[in-house]
Formats: C-alpha cells, sequence, structure tokens
C-alpha cells in the first residue's frame, strides 16, 4: 500500500511572518516621513527583505517601502522629506543618509550605480 504525502505550504507560514502582512500596508506607503521610517525599521528582519528589495529595484517601484528602502518616483531616497524647503542641516544630514543607502545596497549585491538610481 503506497501513501501519498502532500507537499506542506510553507509559504502560508511565511506569509504570516512577513511584517507587511503583519501590520497595516498603509505604514509602507504613508505621506508621513515619521510612518515610512517605521516601515524600514520593520523590514530589517524580514526573510524576505533583499529579495523585496531587488524585485523593487527591477520594476523600478515608484513609491513605498521595498525590502527596508524608500522609493520615490523610482529611486531609493535615504528618507522622505517632510513638505516646504529643506533646512541646512537636513541637506547636509541627506548627503550622509545617500552613502548610508549606497553601503547598503551594495552590501544586498545590488550595485547603485548600475541597477538603482539614487535621487538627489
Amino acid at each position: 500500500m503506497s501513501l501519498a504525502l502532500a507537499s506542506l505550504d510553507v509559504t502560508v507560514e511565511t506569509e504570516a511572518n512577513l511584517p507587511c502582512r503583519k501590520f497595516d500596508p498603509d505604514l509602507w506607503f504613508s505621506d508621513q516621513p515619521a510612518q515610512l521610517e517605521l516601515a524600514k525599521s520593520l523590514c530589517g528582519d524580514c526573510p524576505l527583505r533583499v529579495e523585496c528589495l531587488a524585485g523593487a529595484v527591477e520594476r523600478a517601484e515608484p513609491w513605498g517601502v521595498w525590502g527596508g528602502e524608500i522609493f520615490e518616483r523610482g529611486a531609493v531616497v535615504p528618507r522622505k522629506r517632510p513638505r516646504g524647503r529643506p533646512r541646512k542641516v537636513d541637506v547636509a544630514r541627506d548627503a550622509e543618509l545617500a552613502v548610508e543607502v549606497e553601503e547598503r545596497l551594495a552590501a544586498t549585491g545590488l550595485e547603485s550605480r548600475n541597477s538603482v538610481r539614487l535621487a538627489a
């Protein structure tokens, strides 16, 4: 007598542990910089973070948090700026954060100069 075993569906278990499935999806597409930073931090321990980021880069996602990075108009940005003219301190901080974003992209195997357009 042969016993046919059904394969386990591990995608259901994996999806239940993804932060974007546990929390309000609007958090990843918020207009408020603080909420986007929270979404980025939640992506930190996600098992699909690298694949999510690579897919978003490939699709040139127009906006939102993907793989722990903020996308705006198809480009990775270090942080979402609030409305209005930025202060000089914020401009200097943005330059530092842009370098940090490039380092994180390089660490995940994505060459920022070749596959990702960084917003200025």
